[in-house]
C-alpha cells in the first residue's frame, strides 16, 4: 500500500436542481469526507490507497465502507455497535446565493476513536505516504490525540507526511485550531492549504488583502515560503480560487519546494460541484509524487485533476488520468466520440 489516510467519511444529502433544503421532497445521496476523497483520487490516478476510519456497524456505515472499496480504496475499519454515521446536507447555490453546508455529525463514530486503537506499525507496513487533514483533530479531543499519534508513527516509520489544513468554522474556532495544530506541524513534510485558512489559523497572510475576485500569486508564494520557514516543511501548496460567480470560477495553485516557486496554469471552471476539489488536488499531487514526478509536473497534474473535479457531482474526483492529460495538453469541449 503506497498511501495511507485516516479520517471521517459521511453520508451527504443534496437537494436536486439547486433547491433549498426546505423545498426538497427528495435528496441525492453521496458519500464523502476529506481523507477518503484524497484516497479515492489517488487510487484513480494509480496509487494504491488504504483508508482507516471508525464506522457504525449498521447500513449507513457499511454503505460508506462499501463505496470506498468500490472505488479501489482498501479499508481498515473499527466497527462500533453504538455510534452513528455523520451526515451533512449540501445546498448548491447560484449567484448571489452561495452554496452552504449543514452538518449533522455530532457524536459520529470516529469522534470516539481512542489512542492505541490503530496498529500503526501494521497499517504503515510497505507504505510510503501518510495523509490527514485538519478536519480529523477538530472532531473531538480523542480524535486530536489519535491525529498526533498517527503523525508521530508515520514519521517514525519513515513515511512522507502531508497535511491539509482544511479549517472548518462549524467545527472549531481559530484559536482552538491553532493551539491544536501548530504542535502537529513538526511531523509534516508537505502542507496543503488555502491562503484564507492559513490566515485564519496561523495568522499568515499575503502582502495585501486578497479577494475572491482577484488573487495575487506572488502573495500566495510568500505565504507558502513563510509556512515552510515557520514549520520547517519540505513543501507547501496553496490552491487559488477566483470566484466572480458561484458557478463560474478560475482555479489554479502555487507550490514552493526546495526554495523554488512553481505556478500551475489557471483554469476557468464551470462549477457543477466544487465540494472535494481541494481533496482532488491533494490526491493528484500525492499520486504524482509517488510516481516520481517532479514538483512542477506534480503541481500541474494536481491542478488539472482538481479543475476537472468541479464538473463532477458528489465529493469524489471521478476522472481518469487520460482526461487529466488531455486537459494538460489543451483539452477540447467537443463531444468525445
Amino acid at each position: 500500500m503506497l498511501l495511507v489516510t485516516l479520517g471521517e467519511a459521511m453520508v451527504r444529502l443534496t437537494p436536486p436542481n439547486f433547491q433549498r433544503l426546505e423545498q426538497a421532497r427528495s435528496l441525492d445521496v453521496y458519500i464523502g469526507g476529506g481523507e477518503l476523497n484524497v484516497a479515492v483520487a489517488a487510487a484513480r490516478f494509480g496509487a494504491s490507497s488504504l483508508w482507516i476510519s471508525r464506522l457504525p456497524d449498521n447500513p449507513l456505515g457499511h454503505v460508506i465502507a462499501n463505496r470506498a472499496r468500490e472505488l479501489g480504496v482498501e479499508t481498515q475499519i473499527e466497527w462500533s455497535e453504538r455510534d452513528r454515521a455523520g451526515l451533512y446536507f449540501a445546498e448548491l447555490g447560484a449567484a448571489p446565493r452561495p452554496s452552504s453546508v449543514l452538518y449533522d455529525r455530532a457524536g459520529s463514530a470516529i469522534s470516539a476513536i481512542e489512542p492505541g486503537s490503530v496498529d500503526w506499525k501494521s497499517a504503515f507496513a510497505g507504505a510510503q505516504w501518510f495523509h490527514i487533514s485538519g478536519i480529523t483533530p477538530a472532531l473531538s479531543k480523542s480524535a486530536a490525540k489519535v491525529t498526533s499519534e498517527a503523525l508521530q508513527a508515520a514519521k517514525k516509520a519513515g513515511l512522507t507526511v502531508s497535511y491539509d489544513l482544511n479549517f472548518r468554522r462549524k467545527l472549531w474556532k481559530p484559536d482552538e485550531a491553532r493551539n491544536v495544530q501548530e504542535p502537529l506541524m513538526r511531523y509534516v513534510d508537505v502542507l496543503i492549504t488555502t491562503e484564507e485558512d492559513t490566515r485564519v489559523v496561523f495568522g499568515i497572510g499575503g502582502r495585501k488583502q486578497q479577494t475572491y475576485d482577484q488573487v495575487d500569486p506572488d502573495a500566495y508564494a510568500n505565504v507558502a515560503r513563510e509556512l515552510i520557514d515557520r514549520f520547517n516543511l519540505n513543501a507547501a501548496a496553496i490552491t487559488l480560487r477566483e470566484n466572480p460567480r458561484v458557478l463560474l470560477n478560475t482555479w489554479s495553485a502555487v507550490l514552493v519546494a526546495e526554495r523554488k516557486v512553481y505556478r500551475a496554469p489557471k483554469y476557468e471552471v464551470e462549477v457543477v460541484d466544487r465540494i472535494g476539489a481541494g481533496d482532488a488536488f491533494t490526491g493528484g499531487l500525492i499520486a504524482s509524487r509517488l510516481q516520481n514526478k517532479n514538483w512542477e509536473d506534480s503541481l500541474r497534474f494536481a491542478t488539472a485533476a482538481s479543475a476537472l473535479k468541479h464538473s463532477v457531482p458528489g465529493d469524489f474526483c471521478l476522472v481518469t488520468p487520460d482526461e487529466v492529460e488531455q486537459l494538460l495538453k489543451g483539452g477540447s469541449l467537443r463531444v468525445a466520440r
